[in-house]
């Protein structure tokens, strides 16, 4: 009799049916004054709770499950629920229902991240490493690398400078490049691949390979098929916040291509 088989891959992530809502108040807008605003609050009914609060829900029964040394891309239309996904897959956002569940320390790289515009971009090196868990002795170890995988002192002593003076694309290479320097169990990268020319985008990929060989698992959203077709091996489309399709690479892409006419 022969014996079951088994995955002998490591799940990372598992998303178990996830339901995310957004709760926005004030759906009705109007003018008026502090004064009656605070009348009508005082004047509500224990069933008033959700009155004028909308509900938006972003993402709709998702559920896949990620393997450790996976390159896996989201792809999908504007508000599709992509970044929510990340965000939920990070601890960030509460599911409404359903279950994430993590095989180590999420984490999540976006373009949107903050950086401490006030310091210059060598305390944010040692800062955003802190941050990651790094020590002050990695962090050594690693800073020109850093700066140098960045690009951002090709035209100029950048790095010793605030990072209110860098460009949006210098600022996002940085913080890829602050990322990449530690070796992660899950990285999500939101876009980041978009910032920069061609030649960062080549060592992006590169640096994503690696994570992967390195045993990590890495979620890219991007709306560049070259990036996620150079850089994963598997793809999840996201439309209307639900999972549209869930496989390889190039059959997600050319039906993805279909519904986009691209």
């Amino acid at each position: 009799m022969a014996e079951p088989s088994v995955d002998p891959r490591v799940p990372t992530v598992i998303a178990d049916d996830v339901h995310i809502v957004y709760r926005v108040n004030g759906a009705k807008t109007g003018r008026g004054s502090a004064t009656a605003a605070l009348s009508r609050m005082l004047r509500r009914g224990p069933g008033d709770a959700d009155r004028g609060v909308r509900k938006v829900h972003a993402v709709r029964g998702v559920s896949f499950v990620a393997h450790r040394g996976e390159a896996i891309g989201l792809i999908g239309s504007n508000g599709s629920g992509k970044s929510t996904l990340l965000r939920a897959i990070a601890g960030l956002l509460p599911p409404e229902r359903g279950r994430v569940y993590t095989d180590g320390q999420p984490s999540l790289l976006g373009v949107n991240a903050a950086l401490m515009n006030d310091l210059t971009g060598e305390r944010n090196v040692i800062l955003g490493g802190l941050a990651m868990g790094m020590s002050r002795e990695q962090i050594k170890e690693r800073y020109q690398d850093i700066v140098d995988f960045s690009g951002i002192n090709d035209k100029g002593d950048f790095i010793t400078l605030p990072m209110r003076t860098y460009s949006s694309g210098m600022s996002a290479r940085l913080r890829f490049s602050i990322a990449a320097a530690k070796d992660h169990d899950v990285l999500m990268i939101d876009e980041a691949l978009a910032t920069g020319d061609a030649r960062f985008q080549k060592r992006s990929e590169e640096r994503i390979r690696e994570l992967r060989a390195e045993a990590g698992t890495v979620f890219l959203v991007s709306h560049s098929n070259k990036s996620i077709r150079d850089t994963c091996g598997r793809v999840l489309w996201l439309e209307r916040g639900e999972l549209r399709m869930d496989g390889p690479t190039d059959e997600v892409l050319r039906e993805y291509e279909k519904f986009t006419g691209r």
